[in-house]
């Protein structure tokens, strides 16, 4: 624990102060909002009761500079009767913070509890801060979300969000810049493209700030530093690079290689325990509000890249700074753009493989087809008019994923050990209206997760009459099959599956009974003729169904209400379907869970619908619907819609949509949100 007069997010020395001295380095932009809110839960409520607020973010976001804005602030010191810092740290002193605390007894006090890690000091401490009922308060900054969830009281915490591109010019230019002094057009340019280089990140800014505020005001200086800012940093911001490293050290040993392992992804899932460190951010959200997929800072992942060459977790060739891995030999895991500075024996023990760019012939003269150990191959982005046979040899593989021109071969069977088999059909190489044909890939027991991508793609078995199928008791997810060799058979087989993609690739004459997938959640039909076969008639889906995509299939009245029935759907999607009457009439007490409601090319004339059909829906988006006539506009009245968007559509419904925005205005609701465009 440090208890300092001039609290700094690496302070460490102990000292204890009731009063904060400003630090007139610290330069406040694009906060405004921030301290606005604070300052009205510090000063502005009523409750008399003590509150916890944490304000939690990123190391070098800009948390403690925030709190100690706050604490003074004149409006606020006037407020209090004590005030007092204590920076936490990862080493602390109850004691010491105790003795400081027992002054508190009676009056109304402002605390800053900076930089905690960590529950365990305020369990140590929290039984010393009074509550009399005067409106005291105490600040919480970390970079723990965990932290902040434990120690607030009454409201959530705070989270402090990266600047955007112009408050980061904003900082830079005050951090370089003297107040009279000028920035010339030319390094106003550069300027902005080194400050959006930094990411939003404010520590950074203020780092690079101090670079360029030193040296001369040339162009073709702070050319080379925007041509490298995360370099530029890293080489000159020792002090950055520690703040950063101090989230990574407090990691736990099993997150360390899973955070590690972002250095060779420009994105990837990961844990949300890595989000809850702010060590990553969610960058894409399914519609139910499921993460779908994560993102990290660029210059986190700068030090992920360092971190994995000095604990010879990952080579990664082409990305590294001042070629920090030329002279690491033997990983385990690599990580290329190219492909053309990789020698054999660096790669030779390779369990995993990852390639980022276009070339099949550096990668066949790259040796990585002779890596007998290799468990993960990702050559994605890698283009092969015939499957690789070479592929073959890999029998360790757990993991491919790959970009093919034509039918996978029965051989791939070979692949005993895959657990996860990812196939690309696009680009240049695609055959419209063609098939993946892969004969005896359900005969592969270890498989978890089969998906091919690309249109018109789906997996067919030629037809093949077989007395024997093995059960896929691991199988979760299996995307797009085609519903002709998609029998009973087949069910009985995938008795764990999760995720299903069924491909109507002509009319069936025997119902699809998919009630006997207990587990099945997430469900796509589609069908390979506009509109043409009758999907719906011929499935019966499963009550476990959460997510239902329907896409190019005919409806017929009263279809739609069976699905409207089923108890756990909460995200429907209706793409480029048919209404045979021209109407959809959904009846009370339907889509009772029904989150989120995608309308998209939709031959759809009237709908009706209202609160009592759709009573949790909280976002409708509807696309292309040229058609509709109008939003009934008792959809306004559902008291969970927050978002309606509106695009592309005919003018009576978006004169409808304009009408429900209205109507719920003029009713005090301001927190629907409706956006319409074109």
């Amino acid at each position: 624990m440090i208890m300092s007069s001039s609290p700094t997010a690496d302070s460490s020395s102990p000292a204890v102060s009731s009063r904060q001295d400003p630090n007139p380095q610290d330069i406040i932009v694009g906060v405004g909002e921030d301290l606005i809110q604070l300052k009205d839960r510090l000063v502005g409520q009523p409750s008399k009761a003590l509150q916890v607020i944490p304000i939690v973010g990123m190391g070098g976001i800009g948390k403690t500079t925030l709190a100690r804005n706050l604490y003074d602030d004149p409006s606020v010191i006037s407020h209090f009767d004590t005030h007092a810092w204590a920076t936490i740290s990862q080493d602390y002193n109850s004691q010491k913070l105790q003795d400081v605390l027992l002054s508190l007894l009676g009056r109304r006090y402002l605390i800053i509890l900076d930089d905690m890690w960590d529950v365990e000091p305020w369990d140590d401490i929290r039984r010393f801060f009074p509550d009399k009922g005067n409106g005291s308060r105490i600040i919480v900054t970390t970079r723990e979300s965990s932290v902040a969830d434990y120690t607030a009281t009454g409201s959530s915490h705070h989270q402090v969000n990266l600047l955007k591109d112009d408050e980061s010019w904003n900082l830079l230019h005050q951090k370089v810049f003297a107040p009279e002094e000028t920035c010339s057009l030319e390094l106003e340019n550069v300027g902005k493209r080194i400050a959006k280089g930094c990411r939003g990140l404010p520590l950074a800014i203020h780092v690079i700030g101090g670079i360029l505020s030193q040296a001369m005001r040339s162009q073709d200086f702070w050319e080379q530093v925007s041509d490298n800012v995360s370099s530029t940093i890293a080489d000159k911001g020792e002090q950055f690079s520690n703040i950063l490293s101090l989230s990574y050290n407090h990691l736990p040993n099993h997150l360390r290689p899973c955070f590690l392992y972002m250095g060779a992804f420009p994105e990837e899932d990961v844990p949300k325990a890595l989000v809850d460190r702010n060590l990553i951010f969610v960058s894409r959200k399914e519609a139910n509000g499921n993460v779908k997929s994560y993102s990290i800072h660029d210059l986190l992942r700068d030090l992920c890249v360092r971190k994995v060459h000095e604990e010879k977790l990952l080579f990664v060739d082409g990305w590294t700074p001042n070629d920090l891995a030329r002279n690491t030999a033997c990983l385990r895991r690599v990580s290329s753009r190219f492909c053309t500075n990789i020698s054999r024996e660096q790669i030779r023990l390779a369990r995993s493989f990852l390639l980022f760019e276009y070339n099949r012939q550096r990668l066949a003269s790259s040796g990585v087809y002779e890596l007998r150990l290799l468990r993960v191959l990702d050559i994605l982005r890698v283009m092969f008019k015939e499957f690789p046979e070479e592929i073959l040899q890999l029998l360790n593989l757990r993991y491919l994923a790959l970009t093919v021109g034509k039918h996978l071969p029965s051989s791939i069977s070979k692949l005993r050990n895959l657990q996860t088999l990812i196939v690309l059909r696009g680009g240049l190489l695609i055959i419209v209206g063609d098939i993946m044909v892969m004969p005896g890939i359900l005969d592969m027991t270890q498989l978890r997760h089969i998906k091919l991508k690309g249109q018109r793609t789906y997996i067919k078995y030629h037809g093949e009459d077989r007395n024997l199928f093995v059960v896929l008791d691991k199988l979760q997810t299996l995307s797009p099959i085609a519903v002709s060799d998609f029998t009973d058979r087949h069910l009985e087989t995938l008795p764990n599956l999760e995720k299903l993609g069924i491909f109507w690739d002509e009319e069936v004459d025997r119902v699809r009974d998919l009630t006997r997938l207990h587990k099945l959640h997430t469900l796509k039909c589609r069908s390979s003729n506009y509109n043409r076969y009758n999907i719906l008639s011929n499935i019966i889906f499963p009550p476990s169904i959460k997510k239902l995509t329907l896409k190019g299939c005919r409806i017929l009245d009263q279809e739609l209400n069976e699905i409207g029935k089923l108890p756990n759907l909460e995200i429907l999607k209706l793409q480029y379907c048919y209404f045979q009457s021209g109407n959809w009439e959904a009846e009370d007490g339907e889509f009772c869970r029904l989150q989120f409601l995608l309308m998209k090319g939709l031959k759809l004339v009237n709908w009706t619908a209202d609160d009592t059909r759709f009573p949790r829906l909280e976002e409708l988006v509807i696309q292309y619907c040229f058609d509709l006539k109008e939003i009934p506009l008792a959809i306004g009245d559902i008291p969970t819609l927050r978002v309606m968007e509106v695009l592309q559509c005919g003018d009576s419904a978006k004169a409808s949509a304009r009408e429900i925005q209205e109507a719920q205005l003029d009713n005090g609701n301001d927190d629907l949100q409706v956006r319409i465009f074109g």
